[in-house]
Order: structure tokens, then C-alpha cells, then sequence
């Protein structure tokens, strides 16, 4: 069965896609705006990792739309969220049985409710997996550490193909850089570079 994983190219996706290719056929699909080429660097982590690799671009309005929420909102929650459930079902829209993304249990966002995977089944006739959906942040890093080289830093200096880059380079060019800092609280995001070798 063929199965299409959100993939940013961080660990949590990463892990997702590791954990489901013994059961399917697994692409990493890295969903994004066309804002910038930061798809690449999670094409590169699939090749290096030996995964199929696909883009999936977005509706560039859903961007637009996220980005106004989260700068009415003073953070970005809610436009991520936007972003995610949009990508999801873009995704099963396409020729897979299943798909699936990275989040974990405790996440604060991107979430996917019980009657949001629901729905995104019935309305695409896909299965929606969340592999991680029982796992905390803390077994995450464990298995992580155990499997993966990744690079952690500030979100900003971070190599990655997540939405959260594409959002804060349109804030920065619609409403200056000052605001990309007062929308996004300082965090730290991950790059996978390798499978840990024995």
C-alpha cells in the first residue's frame, strides 16, 4: 500500500516515516508555498535516508491567510494549524491508500483531532496515520537519539522544509523582520542528517 507522509525533514516525520515503511510503501512529501527552495533540504534528508521524495505545492492564499492570523493573534498557533490541516488534505488528495504526518501526543500544534482525521478519511476514502499520536516528547528524543544524527537550533538558523520557515519569510517581507520576532517565540527545531550507523 502506498502511504505519502507529510515530511519537513525534522525528526518527528522522519521517525513517522521509519516506523511505517516495514507496512507500506513510503514517500516523503514535503508541502510547501513556493516561497523559497527550503524543500530541498528535506528532498536531500530523504535521498540520504532512501525514501521516495515528492513536493506538494499549496494553495498560496492558505499562506497568506495563516500569516494574518497569526500576526492578529501575537503568535502562531493558529496559522500553523491552518497550514497543517490544509497540507493534509492536499495530501489525500493524491494517489495514496494512506497518509500520515509527524505529530507527537503532547504537541501543541499541528494537532489532528479524532473527528478532523475522521473526516479527512470519509471525505478523501484515505487512512490517516499518526504514528507518534502515543508517544510523548521525551520516548520521541529516545528513539531519536538512538537512530538519528540531527541538528537542533534556534528555528531561525535551522535547515529545514517545515511551514514555519515559508510563514516567517512572507511576515518578514509583508511586515518586517520585528514582526517575524514578535509572532514567534523563540524555539528550537531539528534537521535530520543521518540514520545512526553502527
Amino acid at each position: 500500500m502506498d502511504l505519502g507522509v507529510l515530511y519537513s525533514g525534522g525528526k518527528d516525520s522522519t521517525l513517522a516515516a521509519l516506523l511505517l515503511e516495514e507496512f507500506y510503501d513510503v514517500t516523503l512529501v514535503t508541502a510547501h508555498f513556493a516561497v523559497s527552495d527550503d524543500w530541498e533540504h528535506a528532498r536531500e534528508t530523504a535521498e540520504r535516508m532512501g525514501f521516495a521524495f515528492e513536493r506538494l505545492e499549496l494553495d498560496p492564499d492558505v499562506a497568506h491567510e495563516a500569516v494574518e492570523t497569526m500576526c492578529d493573534d501575537g503568535f502562531p498557533r493558529n496559522g500553523i494549524q491552518q497550514v497543517h490541516l490544509h497540507a493534509l488534505e492536499q495530501l489525500a488528495q493524491g494517489e495514496y491508500d494512506a497518509i500520515a504526518d509527524g505529530t507527537r501526543r503532547d504537541d501543541r500544534v499541528p494537532t489532528v483531532s479524532r473527528a478532523q482525521a475522521q473526516s479527512l478519511e470519509d471525505r478523501f476514502d484515505v487512512d490517516y496515520i499518526a504514528p507518534l499520536s502515543g508517544f510523548g516528547r521525551t520516548a520521541v528524543d529516545r528513539l531519536v537519539d538512538a537512530t538519528l544524527e540531527v541538528t537542533v537550533g534556534p528555528s531561525e538558523e535551522i535547515d529545514r522544509a517545515d511551514y514555519e520557515a515559508e510563514l516567517r519569510a512572507i511576515i518578514a517581507a509583508e511586515d518586517g523582520p520585528e514582526t517575524v520576532e514578535d509572532v514567534f517565540p523563540p524555539h528550537e527545531q531539528t534537521y535530520v542528517t543521518d540514520v545512526v550507523r553502527d
